[in-house]
This record gives C-alpha cells, sequence and structure tokens, in this order.
C-alpha cells in the first residue's frame, strides 16, 4: 500500500507539472482511477484560481475539457483493441490491462442485443463504461458516433468531479465520501437510462416484426 501510495504522488505532482496535459494523460492511461485525475485536476483549480480557460493557468473549464478528452482517447484505444485485436488479444492480454474477460462477455451480449446506443448509457455503470467500447471496436461500429456518444457521456463525469476537487479545495483527498452523495443518484438515473434504452429497443424491434 506504501508503494501504491508513492506511486500516486509521484503521478499527481507529475499532473502538476504537466497542468491540462497532465490531466489528459492521466485520464488516458488512468493508472489511477479517473475520480481521483479529475479531483486532483480540480485541486489544481482551486489553487490557481482559474474560472475561464486559459492556459496560463489551470481553469475550470480547461479541466473539464482535457479531463473529457483524455477519457475519449482512453476509449479510442479500447475501440482500437476490440477492433484490430479482437476477443484473442482480450484473452492473451487483458489481464495486464486490468480488463476482464467476463465483463467484455457482458458487455458484447448488451452491445449485439441492444445496438450502438448502450455506448452511451453504458458510460454510467461502474466497469462498463470502459469495456462496453471493446465490443464497439469489434462490432466495427461507426467511429464518429462512437466518438460522439463516448464524448457525450464523459463530460458529465469531468463535469461533476472537477468541480467536487475545486469545491473541496485543500481537503480534495476526500472526494470518495464527498463524491458518494452524487455519484449513486447518477448510477441510478443511468440504470434507468439504461433500462429504458433497452425497452424501446425491445418495442421497436417488435414493432417492425408486426
Amino acid at each position: 500500500m506504501h508503494i501504491l501510495s508513492d506511486v500516486v504522488s509521484t503521478m499527481l505532482e507529475w499532473m502538476k507539472d504537466l497542468g491540462y496535459f497532465g490531466i489528459l494523460f492521466g485520464l488516458m492511461v488512468e493508472v489511477i482511477p479517473s475520480e481521483i485525475v479529475l479531483a486532483y485536476g480540480g485541486y489544481l483549480v482551486y489553487h490557481d484560481g482559474g474560472h475561464m480557460l486559459s492556459f496560463e493557468k489551470v481553469s475550470f473549464v480547461g479541466a473539464v475539457l482535457f479531463g473529457t478528452i483524455g477519457a475519449v482517447i482512453q476509449n479510442w484505444i479500447l475501440y482500437a483493441i476490440g477492433r484490430f485485436g479482437g476477443r484473442p488479444f482480450v484473452e492473451k492480454y487483458g489481464k495486464y490491462l486490468k480488463i476482464k474477460q467476463k465483463h467484455v462477455d457482458i458487455a458484447e451480449g448488451w452491445f449485439v442485443k441492444y445496438g450502438a446506443g448502450i455506448v452511451f448509457t453504458a458510460r454510467f455503470i461502474p466497469v462498463m463504461r470502459q469495456v462496453i467500447s471493446i465490443p464497439a471496436g469489434m462490432a466495427r461500429m461507426k467511429f464518429g458516433l462512437f466518438t460522439l456518444l463516448t464524448a457525450l457521456a464523459s463530460l458529465p463525469w469531468s463535469i461533476l468531479f472537477v468541480y467536487l476537487g475545486w469545491t473541496l479545495g485543500d481537503h480534495w483527498e476526500d472526494i470518495d465520501e464527498k463524491a458518494g452523495q452524487y455519484v449513486q443518484p447518477a448510477i441510478l438515473i443511468a440504470i434507468g437510462l439504461l433500462v429504458a434504452y433497452v425497452v424501446y429497443k425491445i418495442v421497436r424491434s417488435r414493432s417492425r416484426s408486426a
């Protein structure tokens, strides 16, 4: 745990030095959870006092923007793994990328059954929000649509955690305790959206059959 703490501290210092690009790379590789990266980005906003987009100081708008871009690039990588490596790549190297085969199987089942729209709704479900990109790539989903849905789903996540880190300021490390009251309702809403989308797909399918 001490080693892990040292790694996280080193990465956060690296993020501080790189500013926006530290946030982007932190989200892109996600060695530490995206919530921590974004919350620390919010702390940098608090520290720099930036409100509007600025490249001299870390601003709220900039942190959200680069956080969203980093999340999109991460999912581009996962999409590429699905498209060009497919299941053999996941079976051989998934464990090194913290990708479990059973999660890919579930995500693939969702994608096959409910279509491209699941890329958006699954973004709000823990674990599935990254894994869903792999079956999207395997199915050769249109890249432009994939990117749009990923960005639309990643934006509110970035806004929430950057804002919480900003408001917590020097106490940003309490993000887990603070975020719970926001994340749990968000997950319930996401599940509601997922159910509504599934019902819509089922009704539409039956209407076409009729």
